[in-house]
């Protein structure tokens, strides 16, 4: 069956998902950004739908990608991606050490 010519593209569909809201552009400091937030859900840091729910393993597995992320960009990013990177993983490392230390687990 052919398709029907006054569907709109699935791209032109796609571009309306947004319900009107403006929404910045994907770009990978954004990309970085949004993992961290969440990281930062997961560490019960930023209330999430669950409330402030702690699930360390899901926040582990967040920085793990952020962390992989990293390995895979060596040598790509800008000096300015490259310091985002080393200071929000550095940042949620140490949340974890605390959630670990304290027992907030």
């Amino acid at each position: 069956m052919a398709p029907d010519p006054n569907d709109k593209a699935p791209d032109a569909a796609y571009d309306e998902v947004a319900d009107g809201k403006t929404l910045p552009p994907v770009d990978f400091t954004t990309f970085v950004l949004s993992l961290a937030t969440s990281a930062l859900v997961s560490l019960g840091e930023v209330q999430g739908e669950d409330g402030e729910k702690v699930d360390l393993p899901i926040a582990r597995q967040t920085i793990d990608t952020i962390a992989m992320l990293q390995e895979k960009t060596r040598g790509n990013l800008s000096g300015e991606e490259e310091r985002l990177v080393n200071q929000v993983l550095f940042d949620l490392r140490m949340k974890v050490v605390e959630h670990t230390q304290s027992g907030k687990k």
